[in-house]
């Protein structure tokens, strides 16, 4: 005999079914099981992406599935596809959070209040153990559902981008002209021009000594015979050498240490020191005493 109390088979085959849920998206396809040859290793790191954003998130994911009226859960279903997908986890070994568990907890309290009896002389309406969390899950949906919609916004660098209005530069090569000699000339008289702008008078400090010039006259010369004039002079120290010589002979005939003789018009000219002498030179006699 059948108990009235026990459900039917037609009743039985309407209930939900929870969903299995799958392990991974393989090219969009949903993938639930493990292919039999597959091997992993004891130790080998299992990597489980969570697509929930926290427990209220996961709970309204199971309502929406189902078809629920967020004001009238079904806390027996809800609980149960909850703690089925808390147990997923954790034979992932994947590390739940903790607001997970607490959630869990709150279910099976609400749960279990609606499967306790409740006294005959209790008047008093009790409040819905289900009124904290609808509220919990209407707020959460709001800002779920306008986070969603602000998302949907255009968003820079995103879903479009900003134009730049410069303009990019173009490396272009230039050919240098060939220069010509002329146009060299003309740069270089430029230069000229500008370094006369830049002149200046140097004055160096003289090094041959008209005093030490004379000297070397008087050493070289004699009393006893003439010698040339122009042997006096080194070349080799140019016209500063000739100049500071010539005033060292002319200060000479001045202080009449010296005797410039010629012995014919636009001839040569001798010199000898002055002194007394025997013996008169070859070249003749001086045209007088204090030089001519």
């Amino acid at each position: 005999m059948q108990n009235a109390d026990a459900p039917s088979d037609s009743q039985t085959e309407q209930l939900p079914v929870q969903q299995e849920l799958p392990l991974a998206m393989v090219g969009g396809s949903p993938f639930t099981e493990l292919p039999s040859d597959l091997y992993i290793p004891p130790d080998a790191l299992e990597v489980f992406l969570e697509s929930f954003e926290g427990p209220l998130d996961l709970l309204l994911y199971l309502i929406r599935r189902q078809n629920m009226d967020i004001l009238d859960i079904n806390v027996s279903d809800v609980t149960r596809q909850y703690m089925d997908y808390i147990r997923v986890m954790e034979d992932m070994r994947f590390e739940l959070a903790a607001e997970y568990l607490v959630m869990a907890a709150m279910l099976a309290e609400i749960k279990s209040r609606f499967l306790l009896p409740r006294r005959k002389d209790d008047d008093q309406e009790e409040e819905d153990p289900r009124a904290e969390l609808i509220r919990r899950l209407q707020e959460y949906e709001r800002f779920k559902t306008a986070a969603e919609r602000m998302d949907e916004l255009p968003r820079m660098d995103r879903d479009f981008y900003t134009a730049n209005p410069e303009i990019p530069k173009l490396q272009r090569e230039k050919k240098h002209p060939d220069v010509s000699l002329t146009e060299v000339l003309l740069a270089l008289q430029e230069v000229l021009k500008r370094s006369e702008l830049f002149e200046h008078h140097q004055i160096e400090k003289e090094r041959l000594s008209t005093r030490e010039r004379m000297t070397q006259v008087l050493e070289r010369v004699s009393a006893d015979h003439f010698t040339l004039f122009t042997d006096l002079f080194p070349f080799d120290e140019g016209k500063l050498g000739v100049v500071v010589t010539f005033l060292a002979v002319l200060e000479l005939v001045k202080e009449s240490l010296l005797e410039l003789v010629q012995t014919e018009m636009f001839g040569e000219i001798h010199v000898r020191a002055r002194g007394e002498v025997e013996n008169e030179p070859e070249v003749g006699t001086s045209e007088g005493d204090d030089g001519g």
